[in-house]
């Protein structure tokens, strides 16, 4: 199936509880080696304990997971790094895939990245990443993290369509700036997660 907008996640932070079956489910899907993981699911953990007069030693702990893989990036980074023009965005359905038949395995990519979404396999000396699962799309099938997720906090879709219906929300605590990639990802954060206003 051929779309011709830009494709981009929605991830609902507000329900996933760091199974990290999303990110096994790729894994698989892709015969990773150890190390390697096209989706992470990080725990973003802060606060302390504090002394309360009168109740003792309390917590004021906050924490809360999320999963992330490429953010097919409206301006990826990744894409102008690579000195061997094997990453391209499609200009259908912006995907941005490394083409393996021409990746040297430099891994200006990885480095390029602030989303950590390139991997450098060491047996094949290549990187490789999320390619959107487009042999399942191709197949009408959704991708391998969003049939995977039990609380079914991932969702694809044209971006612009997630937009509408769920905000726009594309950074959170914890992640880089979103100005620097443009990436497309929609996100409705955990009550802990979200940027401050000021």
């Amino acid at each position: 199936m051929i779309r011709l907008e830009q494709l981009g996640f929605y991830i609902n932070q507000s329900l996933c509880t760091g199974c990290k079956a999303c990110s096994v489910a790729c894994k698989d899907k892709n015969d990773l080696n150890t190390g390697l993981n096209f989706r992470r699911v990080y725990t973003y953990e802060e606060g302390t304990f504090i002394q309360h007069p009168n109740k003792g030693i309390v917590h004021n702990i906050k924490a809360f997971y999320f999963s992330i893989a490429c953010n097919h990036c409206t301006n990826p980074k990744c894409l102008p790094n690579c000195p061997t023009g094997a990453i391209v965005k499609n200009k259908e359905t912006g995907v941005v895939r490394i083409e393996q038949d021409i990746c040297q395995g430099v891994q200006r990519c990885v480095k390029a990245c602030p989303y950590g979404a390139p991997q450098y396999n060491q047996k094949v000396f290549k990187s490789n990443k999320c390619d959107f699962c487009i042999d399942l799309q191709a197949k009408g099938e959704d991708l391998v993290c969003v049939s995977t997720c039990p609380m079914r906090a991932i969702e694809f879709g044209p971006v612009e369509e997630l937009r509408r219906k769920y905000g726009s929300v594309s950074q959170i605590k914890g992640m880089p700036s979103n100005a620097i990639t443009n990436p497309n990802i929609v996100i409705t954060p955990h009550k802990d997660a979200k940027l401050s206003s000021s």
